[in-house]
């Protein structure tokens, strides 16, 4: 999707919302997205409808593996959802646009509650892989702006505020239910690059020494547009590896859904247990 004007990225925007409202008479609250090899959560949605991305307008399939690709509306403890299992990634070659062009659709549909979640390196001390983190902030080191560009002021300010860019209040409820449940948990700052590359073991250290506590290739950009639309944001990590020198062995995406395939019972049921919170 190249960069749209006002009134073209509206019209995408509500033709991708009436095909949605066409499929299901659900209104969904909360909405959840899924990292790489998280997807399974979505066997958790009762009475589902799937849609998959390819059939919605104006969406992208997506092309990375552990990304099914599929939006999915149903309820999750009562609550009524709407689940994306799987997202775009600037690294892919898209235009900004086109990454962030989902969360704008969902929050177009009426949700009022963003759950990003990722997969991500870990880098704070006593961090290992399988860990789960709250997100408390970001640092968006993309490189980029998904803001940049003439303002909608029908979506939000032109300057947003993003001194609690993901909700204190919300982040409260996550620590309970992780206590709850006893599962163990992190707390920390999410580093946004753009990738497809891991960082090198100097960026690492470079990253470590200006505050993040885990690194990956998305989320901050979808926090930043949520934030803009008036949504509360949670976020959740799961530390699939240990980042660059300080692991010792060579990274891979194999390594990341892997390790999220072993944490998917403690992250399923902390989801479950949040989302009946919200």
């Amino acid at each position: 999707m190249k960069r749209l004007n006002h009134d073209e990225l509206l019209k995408k925007i509500n033709e991708a919302v009436a095909f949605i409202r066409s499929k299901t008479k659900q209104q969904p609250q909360v909405g959840i997205v899924l990292g790489s090899g998280l997807g399974s959560f979505v066997q958790q949605v009762a009475n589902p409808t799937v849609i998959p991305f390819t059939d919605i307008p104006n969406f992208l399939p997506t092309t990375v593996e552990g990304h099914s690709g599929n939006l999915v509306i149903g309820t999750v403890e009562g609550k009524e959802v709407i689940v994306m299992q799987g997202r775009n990634h600037y690294y892919e070659g898209h235009s900004m646009d086109s990454v962030i062009f989902p969360v704008r659709v969902l929050a177009k549909l009426g949700i009022k509650t963003l759950i990003l979640t990722n997969s991500a390196g870990g880098m704070k001390d006593g961090m290992s892989g399988g860990d789960l983190m709250i997100i408390e902030d970001h640092i968006n080191l993309m490189g980029t702006n998904p803001l940049i560009g003439p303002n909608i002021s029908e979506f939000g300010p032109r300057f947003p505020d993003m001194s609690e860019a993901y909700d204190k209040e919300l982040i409260k409820k996550l620590e309970s239910s992780f206590t709850k449940l006893k599962v163990k948990y992190q707390k920390g700052v999410y580093g946004g690059l753009t990738g497809p590359t891991y960082e090198t073991p100097a960026e690492v250290r470079y990253l470590k020494r200006i505050g993040c506590d885990a690194v990956g290739m998305s989320t901050v950009h979808e926090c930043i547009i949520a934030n803009h639309m008036g949504l509360r944001v949670a976020g959740i990590s799961c530390i699939s590896n240990l980042a660059a020198g300080i692991s010792p062995h060579k990274l891979s995406h194999a390594e990341v859904t892997d390790t999220a395939k072993k944490v998917e019972k403690d992250f399923v049921s902390v989801l479950k247990d949040f989302v009946s919170a919200i």
